[in-house]
């Protein structure tokens, strides 16, 4: 087995050994406790406030990134990416924020509303997509420039050129996306407590993730730094977690329509849909896999149509 594959595999290897013995301590709890909350705004601005969670982080490391010219490359490679990832997250809000989620303590934001379908979204949901991608990103480039430098591609340059095309389909990303959401409309139409409806939000974020891994992921593999994608999204879950089970769902910062939900829900923490846990790691695995594509493409020094498909045959 190569390094690259290697490496995948021990990141989900890793997920794996966290993840179960989190899901059967979590199924122990049969009668989770509730918070009494006595005052009517319990946490004035906390929502907007909370948005430093990424925005402290993000800045202190973009220090470090600036005050690197030979890191040019992947400054360009950097804001390509947030052009393309950071309107899947303005787009899930502006479509689907008030189809997915609910947004009741209004004294947590500060009160500047955008408007959506169905409604309108507090403005900092679209400062927490748009901070969310921009840390993830560059906590990424921070660990594969630096931190685990040893471990990224000596010679990118060299490597990306041997590609002939970046585009290459990836059959079991598309086996997998079709398992997952299989798998979770039958639990929520037959086993879950909600049954009517559909788990939509569950459908956005695997099209979001899988169509990605089925165009990109087989090139993007060996470039991939998975030691630093490790220590990225256990970082962020850490974050993600602390945000949402301890302060978003607790104070009503934010909630979710169970009809669009599998129904599974994490009584410990809320009652915290399985999906927001996903999400932590779709959001690194896309933005990660985006974020090399373009590299990718920069390195080859070709036309983004002949460094994605191929230079034409010519008769």
């Amino acid at each position: 087995m190569n390094e690259p594959r290697r490496g995948t595999l021990v990141v989900f290897v890793m997920i794996g050994m966290l993840t179960l013995p989190a899901v059967l301590t979590l199924r122990t709890v049969d009668d989770p406790g509730e918070l009494k909350i006595a005052s009517a705004d319990p946490t004035p601005l906390g929502y907007t406030w909370s948005l430093s969670l990424f925005i402290i982080p993000l800045l202190t490391i973009a220090w470090w990134f600036l005050r690197h010219p030979e890191l040019g490359t992947q400054k360009k490679a950097y804001w390509k990416t947030i052009a393309l990832m950071a309107p899947l997250g303005f787009g899930l809000d502006l479509l689907f924020g008030r189809k997915f989620f609910r947004f009741e303590n209004h004294g947590a934001v500060l009160g500047i509303e955008i408007p959506a379908v169905g409604g309108s979204i507090p403005i900092e949901e679209f400062v927490f997509y748009l901070s969310g991608f921009m840390f993830v990103l560059l906590f990424y480039i921070w660990n594969d420039e630096y931190w685990l430098a040893a471990y990224n591609v000596p010679d990118y340059r060299r490597e990306a050129k041997k590609l002939d095309r970046i585009v290459r389909f990836h059959f079991g990303s598309v086996v997998v996306g079709a398992f997952l959401l299989a798998a979770a409309v039958i639990y929520k139409w037959f086993f879950s407590p909600v049954p009517d409806g559909f788990p939509s939000y569950f459908a956005f974020l695997l099209v979001a993730a899988i169509v990605p891994a089925a165009g990109f992921f087989r090139s993007a593999q060996p470039f991939i730094n998975w030691r630093a994608f490790s220590l990225t999204f256990f970082f962020v879950l850490l974050i993600s977690l602390m945000w949402e089970a301890t302060l978003g769902l607790p104070y009503e910062w934010w909630g979710f329509h169970d009809k669009e939900m599998i129904g599974l829900f994490v009584g410990a923490w809320s009652d915290l849909p399985i999906e927001e846990p996903c999400v932590w790691f779709m959001v690194s695995f896309t933005t990660i896999i985006v974020f090399e594509v373009v590299k990718i493409w920069q390195a080859t020094g070709r036309s983004l149509r002949e460094a994605m498909f191929g230079t034409p045959v010519v008769d």
